[in-house]
C-alpha cells in the first residue's frame, strides 16, 4: 500500500463543530463527492489547491486550519 500524503486535516473535526455536518453535506456544498471527501479525511488523497480553499471556505476559516504539512 501506498504511503499516506504529508498533509494531515481537521475536517473531520470541523464538520463535527459545524453542527455536525456529514461528508455528503459538505461534499455538495464543494461540488465534490462522498467518497472524495472519506478519502481526505483519511489521508488517502489530497485534495487539490482549489477544493482546499473550497473546504476551508465552508467553514469560514484560513486553509491553514484545516490543513497541515508534515512533508
Amino acid at each position: 500500500m501506498g504511503k499516506a500524503p504529508p498533509i494531515r486535516n481537521r475536517i473531520r473535526e470541523l464538520r463535527f463543530h459545524a453542527g455536525e455536518m456529514t461528508q455528503a453535506q459538505l461534499a455538495e456544498r464543494i461540488g465534490m463527492t462522498r467518497q472524495t471527501i472519506v478519502a481526505i479525511e483519511q489521508n488517502k488523497y489530497s485534495p487539490s489547491l482549489e477544493a482546499a480553499f473550497r473546504i476551508a471556505a465552508v467553514f469560514v476559516v484560513e486553509i491553514g486550519e484545516v490543513f497541515q504539512w508534515e512533508g
